[in-house]
């Protein structure tokens, strides 16, 4: 294996990296996964350490990232702010100082993006947005790369996204910039994108729908999320009602292409955001989705840790 040293980059949202780094990431997520799937061992990081550093709570990112680094030869260490001097008023400034002297790679989930943008600008190592209030750039990889292995280039092709404009329908829209596809956005009345919110640089990819089915209409994507995500819940009785026309269900699906996939970040809410037929049905991708997240988060902290690798 060869391999050249990369210089410090940080991954905060989906357009830090460039189309063809993602293309080279996507197919070193293919190679990883098929060294997985055959029981081959292959631990480029060994020594290495990751520190998951957690305020919001999480099932798929803490288990696809510690199985992940470990798969790869490493280790990691789970910091909870809760449990740690950062929930106790410590700086982020100094809290990445130390830990990124003990560290060779950080992983973040936590609320504002604020955060992590502090941590990275004070850090020696890689830092990865596992997930904030803005952005989930490690959850579009996956989705992306779920696509991609089941019907190939995303170039060109349409995501409906239906609901809530949160982190990841945020991330989706970098993503079309970056990726050169198209995503139409459907939400309620008072849950519309927010350009500046979501990092827009560009509206070329973009398009607004009042009505679902329209939005759907010839996608070749459909995905959606929970109505209330982590750190609105005071305001999930109202978005019950306001998003009530917004279920993804198998009427909806026929309006797209009829080899358009599902998808789910997960977790899900039958009867809510998507009903049990849909999610549970034929089109549907995501459980290949969520192990994805495994895949290319190996891909990523390999690039970030060994730059491009050769073997």
């Amino acid at each position: 294996m060869t391999t050249v040293k990369p210089a410090l980059k940080h991954f905060l949202q989906f357009k830090d990296f460039s189309r063809e780094e993602f293309e080279y990431l996507f197919e070193r997520t293919r190679w990883i996964k098929e060294q997985f799937k055959s029981y081959k061992q292959y631990w480029p990081l060994v020594d290495r350490t990751l520190v998951m550093i957690f305020e919001k709570a999480s099932t798929r990112t803490r288990l696809s990232f510690e199985a992940g680094v470990q798969q790869l030869g490493g280790s990691a260490i789970y910091l909870n702010t809760r449990d740690s001097q950062l929930g106790r008023g410590e700086p982020v400034e100094d809290a990445a100082q130390v830990i990124s002297r003990m560290s060779d790679v950080v992983m973040i989930r936590t609320f504002e993006q604020d955060i992590v943008e502090r941590f990275a600008a004070n850090s020696r190592v890689p830092v990865i947005n596992g997930l904030t209030n803005e952005y989930h750039p490690c959850q579009i990889m996956a989705d992306i790369f779920t696509y991609i292995e089941h019907r190939g280039p995303i170039q060109g092709k349409t995501v409906a996204w239906i609901g809530d404009s949160n982190n990841v329908c945020n991330t989706w829209l970098q993503a079309a910039e970056v990726l050169d596809f198209n995503v139409h956005v459907s939400t309620p009345p008072g849950y519309e994108v927010e350009a500046e919110r979501a990092g827009l640089y560009g509206t070329d990819h973009f398009k607004q729908f009042a009505d679902p089915k329209d939005a759907v209409k010839d996608a070749d994507i459909v995905t959606t999320d929970v109505w209330t995500s982590m750190g609105y819940e005071a305001e999930n009785e109202k978005r019950m009602r306001a998003f009530a026309n917004w279920r993804v269900d198998a009427e909806m699906m026929r309006q797209a292409k009829p080899e358009a996939i599902f998808l789910h970040c997960l977790p899900a809410h039958r009867g809510e955001e998507v009903t049990a037929d849909v999610i549970d049905g034929p089109q549907s991708f995501v459980w290949d989705e969520a192990e994805n997240r495994l895949h290319v988060q190996k891909a990523l902290m390999e690039y970030l840790l060994l730059g491009r690798v050769s073997v």
